[in-house]
């Protein structure tokens, strides 16, 4: 039920993607525009969102 990505640099979610999960960033995490997720965004530097859709359930 709780999937963990683990990334050892930036994460980088395209336009009009979709990710699930909770994902833990060295540096930053950045939603390109139109981007969905679902789940959490930690990351030691920035989380960058720009007209995204984001759900915690």
């Amino acid at each position: 039920k709780n999937i963990f990505w683990q990334v050892s640099g930036e994460a980088t979610f395209g336009a009009t993607s979709h990710f699930e999960g909770i994902i833990l960033s060295m540096t930053a995490i950045t939603f390109q525009t139109g981007a969905s997720f679902n789940g959490r965004a930690l990351a030691q530097t920035a989380v960058v969102l720009d007209g995204n859709v984001i759900v915690e359930k």
